[in-house]
């Protein structure tokens, strides 16, 4: 199999799944290393292909959702209460943002749609002892949320609010 038909098979995969599929499932079905899969990924998305990268593996973007960029501030170990808050008001915590004085923008991609997302992003938060892209700059950072109407909105500022997450100064 060559390389193109090996990313036309990659594409065809995520367009049906009802799914986030992984990148070692991907490997596996077409006999492939992991790496080379990744490699297909960014070449497909290099090509326009808009292709998410889940906790839980691949998927295409589907029919776009508002967006609103809010600004957080808080500690560490404060972050899945935040998170949590998000899901719970009905938003979906699409990446994380800093502003870095010597690389400029940096985004991590989260697409966190459920508690379970949180709890999973945490956990290998804390196996692999990483650190929150909010650590470089004191807390402060952007996340891009997506939410079906107006009352999510309201709701999802109104709970960050309350617990003094939301960076309003």
């Amino acid at each position: 199999m060559t390389g193109s038909e090996r990313r036309t098979q990659i594409e065809a995969t995520l367009s049906t799944a009802t799914a986030p599929v992984s990148a070692s499932t991907l490997a596996r079905q077409l006999g492939v290393s992991r790496q080379t899969v990744v490699g297909d990924i960014s070449l497909l998305r290099a090509n326009g292909l808009t292709v998410i990268a889940t906790l839980r593996g691949y998927q295409l973007e589907t029919a776009t959702q508002p967006t609103v960029l809010v600004v957080c501030r808080h500690r560490p170990e404060q972050a899945a209460d935040e998170l949590t808050r998000i899901i719970n008001a009905g938003g979906v915590v699409k990446d994380v943002a800093v502003e870095h004085p010597l690389y400029g923008r940096l985004t991590g991609q989260l697409e966190l749609q459920t508690v379970g997302d949180v709890n999973l992003f945490m956990g290998r938060l804390r196996e692999q002892h990483g650190r929150l892209l909010s650590e470089l700059t004191g807390g402060v950072h952007t996340h891009t949320i997506g939410y079906q109407t107006t009352q999510q909105l309201a709701a999802i500022r109104a709970t960050l609010r309350a617990a003094g997450y939301l960076y309003e100064n």
